[in-house]
Formats: structure tokens, sequence, C-alpha cells
């Protein structure tokens, strides 16, 4: 079956009067089975009134919540098995869902649209994604070439499991892209072409830019401890050869601060060991649960 004939569409929204009813119709004509729904995020314009008389389905909070909270939301609500997630703000277009969804009927869990350079707000700002883009990479294992892009789709069943494990900012997309890629689901990278953004960015690349890093070094202790642990137990016990092998040399005599480097590496390798065995666990038997559910739904049905 094909991933554009139960697809719901979701645009999480703030202040996008002006431009998020011209988004919906498009996406309308474009799609025109596919459920489109708008999560207002407590806009304080026009907002919520502009995407119904577009023909979307709008649900409205009850008081500003953050971008993530809106995706959240939107995942509930929605009913379509396969889930796309893109901005109101005008910058992607009905042929950028197509090439999103070719890859879903591929057989892919998620599939991301990678921005070029000129999709990037500015010169600070791809600098800084490509960072966190190599560090991802090196971190999970799999080549990221966007790790901050929120244009994405996804199976509904794979990404509700993840849900509780988004944050209500912006720093939903790097989150969902960790948690698929470390717990061995398929994610495609796109190349797409996106238009310049109505309206300002929301986004601070000094305050998200550093809640981005610290997000990747979370899902990444998470789901894979000693990609973190290993490689920080190896520095200090290189350090600590290096000042021994130095200390020795000068005095012959043992540093007791090489000492101290080389029991820091056995602690943190002993952690990390610990923390690979906890989480080997919880994944087990969160898969467990997920399967037996998936087995009683069916029986069910």
């Amino acid at each position: 079956m094909s991933a554009e004939s139960n697809l719901s569409i979701i645009l999480p929204a703030y202040n996008e009067a002006g431009v998020v009813g011209t988004v919906v119709q498009g996406l309308r004509e474009s799609f025109p089975h596919a459920e489109i729904l708008v999560v207002d995020d407590r806009s304080r314009d026009e907002t919520a009134e502009e995407a119904s008389a577009a023909g979307a389905r709008v649900i409205s909070h009850k008081y500003n919540m953050g971008n993530g909270a809106a995706i959240k939301t939107g995942a509930l609500h929605a009913t379509g098995d396969v889930l796309v997630f893109m901005d109101a703000d005008g910058q992607h277009s009905a042929e950028n869902v197509r090439a999103l969804l070719t890859k879903i009927d591929e057989g892919y869990d998620m599939a991301i649209g990678a921005r070029d350079s000129d999709g990037q707000a500015n010169r600070r700002r791809h600098f800084g994604n490509g960072l966190l883009n190599r560090l991802a990479s090196v971190l999970t294992g799999h080549r990221i070439d966007d790790l901050t892009s929120g244009f994405r789709a996804a199976r509904a069943n794979t990404f509700r499991q993840f849900l509780y494990l988004l944050p209500n900012g912006f720093s939903y997309p790097t989150t969902s892209t960790m948690a698929f890629l470390r717990s061995g689901h398929s994610v495609a990278f796109v190349p797409i072409k996106v238009h310049k953004r109505k309206g300002a960015s929301k986004i601070s690349l000094a305050k998200d830019g550093v809640r981005f890093l610290v997000i990747v070094m979370k899902m990444t202790t998470l789901f894979s401890p000693m990609r973190v642990f290993f490689p920080l137990s190896i520095l200090f016990f290189v350090l600590g050869a290096v000042r021994y092998g130095y200390f020795y040399w000068e005095t012959g005599g043992f540093s007791a601060f090489a000492g101290v480097m080389f029991i820091t590496a056995i602690l943190i390798f002993l952690i990390g060991l610990i923390s690979e065995q906890v989480t080997a666990l919880h994944y087990g038997i969160s898969r467990a649960e997920t399967d037996y559910k998936n087995l009683d739904d069916n029986s069910s049905s």
C-alpha cells in the first residue's frame, strides 16, 4: 500500500497568519485525500482561523507550549499510518513531500529532507549545523546529512514509540533522528530545495545550538552509552600514561596524578559498561512490550 493512501500531514504553527492558508491550500490540492492537521501553539494572530478556512483540521493549545509539544499533539491526534511533519512558513513544497513518501514506500521507517547550504538561514547556522551533523554521525555510526531538519516523514506507529523522549522545544528533530538511528530503525536523507521562509526564524543559534548539542549527547548515552564513555576512558588512560612516562623520565618515580588518571579511566569505563547493560535491558523490555501490544491489537482485530 502506498504511503500516500493513508497520510496525515502535520504542521505545527505559531503566528503564521498570512502564509499558513496558502500552505494548506497547496497541500490540499496535491494530496486531496490526506488528513491535514494544523496544531496552533496559541498564536496571537489569525493562524487557526486561516488554516481552518483553507481546509485543515485545527487543534489549538490552551497556551504556548513549544514546537516539540505541537509535534507530539499532532502525532497523537493524527489518523494516518504515515505522518509528514513540515513547517507552516512556506519553506516546503508538495514535491518535497512526495520525495519523502517515495522513501517510505521503499521500506524506510523515516525519511528526512536534507537542506543544502542555500536552505540554511545564514552562514553561521550552516556552519553550526554542519558541526552537529559530523558529531552525530560519529556518535551514531551513521551518516547524518541534516540533523536539525524538521521536515520529515515517518511511520506513525514507530514514531509514537519515541514521543516520551521528545522535548517541547525546537530540538524534536535532533531527538527523533538520534532515537530512530540508535534503536535500529532505517532512516533516509533526501536532498531538497527549500523556499525562503516568510517571517523571522524562531530559533536562536546560541541558545538552541547548545541545546541541540546536549540532546545529541543525551540520546547517544541513552541508546549507546559506550560511544561516549569508551572514548573518554581511553582519553584519560592515554593522558595518565603520558603523565606517568614524563614523570618517570624526570624523577624515576611513580606519579600520583597519573594514578588518579588511570583510576578515572577505569571508573569511566565501568560506568559506561553498566550504562550499556541498563540500556540493553530497558530497550529489550520496551521492544517486548511493543511487540506484545501489536500482537494483542492484531488478535483483537
